[in-house]
């Protein structure tokens, strides 16, 4: 099992950035491709990007393509998402997931889910 801990969100303005930490529990973190999803007010939760267990391979909604990077560091248990360019509809509440199969842009592929963390981006 994994428990999972997003941090770094916050209120910017247009075209800043920020830098999303997902921190992870347990000790098979390094075996399970991470996701970064999103969800706005009165919206579904969107998959933003993705990354395999090794950091090997990477994917991205085409909506967050050139200007959100996803990393991770498998020896401090924790996934990032760079975000730069931000744009007032990045607006929402941001998840980390570990993700047990399946697609890879699709909820039900991830089994562990965080709390979710608050970006905000002011026009």
């Amino acid at each position: 099992q994994v428990h999972l801990v997003e941090s770094g969100g916050g209120l910017v303005q247009a075209g800043g950035s920020l830098r999303l930490s997902c921190a992870a529990s347990g000790r098979t973190f390094s075996s399970y491709d991470m996701g970064w999803f999103r969800q706005a007010p009165g919206k579904e939760r969107e998959f933003v990007a993705a990354i395999r267990w090794s950091g090997g391979s990477t994917r991205y909604a085409d909506s967050v393509k050139g200007r959100f990077v996803i990393s991770r560091d498998n020896a401090k248990n924790t996934v990032y998402l760079q975000m730069n360019s931000l744009k007032p509809e990045d607006t929402a509440v941001y998840y980390c997931a570990a993700r047990f199969g399946g697609n890879w842009d699709l909820v039900q592929s991830y089994a562990y889910w965080g709390q979710g963390t608050q970006v905000t981006v002011s026009s």
